[in-house]
């Protein structure tokens, strides 16, 4: 047999040393080694509880953990030499510390595979990642939140099909933020429950013969559950493609917000300045500011909608249990992660930042005729079908784009044109601020309506 044959850790039974192509292109060290820390936070997991079922020593129990220690802060001081021929975080780490403690090292494998090695590695690696997303997550909301306490009172138009619709406050705007960024606060939390189940214990699929404790491992690595079938736990990889659906949505959602920040920045709109710092320039117009941050996450969302297409691409065709298929789970759902969790970061920084030009909003919202709603219930309130006062209001609109007025701007006389019920008392409801302290109730955007809500936020927030 060649020595070369022997080099691996499974080599046992191979004739041949594996072709140094194949070598490269099955290894996935090159990414999963960022797995480092749960690898081996699994393995003392793993070796506590061998010792504790009496298939270890103390000893050497003790002896490997000091050993798996000895490795992570190698790994940590930037002096751990991974190695291609290892082919993976796994062997790297265990090879490393048989190096270092001997014999003993082997040991540490009894009774478990690569294949729920791995499940479990991704498996805390995503639920550390999730913690730190969710964090991110409040922290973009506190943000949004300060912005709408700023500028509770700001008015500005609210849009339906681009178009001027209805006076609503800046703040209620950035309220409706945060709720969307909650639906995908909640969603994480509650992907983190089933990602929260260990599968170590399953081994290569059918489980072990040692007497091994799942519920006990469980406990240690802070697990909720533990998966119930062998074949599942190695081959199950749900939680990911529910993780990057989730990052999906979310990025779906920073992209829409995206889209109007980038908006308002232009000069047709002008509704608020970013600072110098979130922006760059052109190399041939010295006049541009572009908002390239926004830009750049409405761009990275469908970055991330095709990891979710591979995943699930990946998946759809494996027989149970585990495929090598799978080590290709790993870089989609690791940029995923990256990528949602540089977007927020990002986004975080940038909203306590931003400006508004109120002067600006309120004046876009005064061109739009959208106090129009607001003639049509007051003509409604004085007993006039709405249907009949929807046209009036319509006939008095195209009258004040012909003559150039909005209907704040209008005479009495003028509105008596379309509306003959009308009164001096009708002005009260034409203005911008009356028409938004009128939409007050729970949800709406009278400026009163919007600090209920931010005090709600503040709570929310503090926890």
């Amino acid at each position: 047999m060649s020595s070369a044959a022997t080099n691996m850790m499974w080599g046992g039974r191979f004739e041949e040393a594996v072709d140094a192509f194949v070598q490269a292109f099955t290894a996935s060290v090159a990414f999963d080694q960022r797995m480092y820390a749960q690898d081996i936070a699994g393995s003392i997991a793993h070796a506590t509880m061998l010792a504790k079922v009496g298939v270890l020593t103390d000893v050497e129990r003790d002896l490997i953990i000091t050993g798996l220690n000895q490795v992570k802060a190698t790994i940590e001081a930037g002096n751990f030499n991974w190695s291609i021929a290892r082919e993976d975080v796994h062997m790297n780490i265990e090879s490393e510390l048989t190096d270092a403690i001997g014999y003993i090292g082997k040991k540490l494998h009894t009774g478990r595979s690569r294949n729920d090695q791995v499940a479990t590695d991704i498996r805390l690696y995503l639920r550390d990642a999730i913690d730190v997303i969710t964090a991110e997550i409040r922290r973009l909301q506190k943000g949004l939140v300060g912005v709408a306490e700023r500028e509770a009172d700001s008015i500005m138009p609210g849009f339906t099909h681009l178009q001027t619709a209805q006076p609503i406050t800046f703040g209620h705007h950035m309220l409706a933020w945060t709720e969307m960024l909650e639906r995908d606060h909640e969603r994480l939390l509650d992907c983190r429950k089933r990602t929260n189940s260990l599968p170590l214990g399953a081994a290569a699929l059918a489980g072990t013969t040692y007497p091994i404790d799942r519920e006990y491992t469980a406990s240690l690595l802070g697990f909720e559950r533990v998966c119930q079938n062998s074949l599942d736990a190695v081959s199950d990889r749900d939680f990911a493609i529910e993780f990057t659906s989730v990052a999906s949505i979310l990025m779906m959602h920073l992209s829409r917000f995206s889209e109007e920040l980038i908006l308002w920045t232009s000069a047709q709109f002008h509704f608020i300045h970013l600072p110098d710092r979130f922006c760059t320039g052109s190399s041939i117009m010295p006049q541009k500011k572009n908002p390239d941050v926004p830009e750049l996450v409405r761009g990275k969302s469908g970055r991330v909608f095709g990891h979710l297409m591979a995943l699930l691409t990946l998946m759809k065709g494996q027989p149970l249990a585990y495929n090598k298929d799978n080590q290709e789970d790993k870089e989609p759902l690791f940029d995923t992660i990256d990528t949602l969790l540089g977007s927020l970061r990002a986004f975080a920084d940038m909203m306590p930042a931003v400006q508004v030009r109120k002067d600006i909003t309120r004046e876009a919202a005064r061109r739009g005729f959208a106090t129009a709603t607001d003639l049509a219930d007051y003509l409604v309130k004085q007993g006039t079908p709405f249907r009949d006062a929807h046209e009036m209001v319509g006939k008095a609109v195209a009258y004040g784009v012909a003559s150039a007025k909005d209907l704040a701007e209008m005479t009495l006389e003028e509105i008596r044109q379309f509306a003959p019920n009308a009164n001096s008392d009708v002005f009260d409801v034409l203005t911008l601020e009356g028409s938004v302290a009128a939409r007050d109730h729970l949800g709406g955007t009278a400026p009163n309506q919007v600090r209920a809500q931010i005090r709600r936020w503040q709570k929310i927030l503090q926890h």
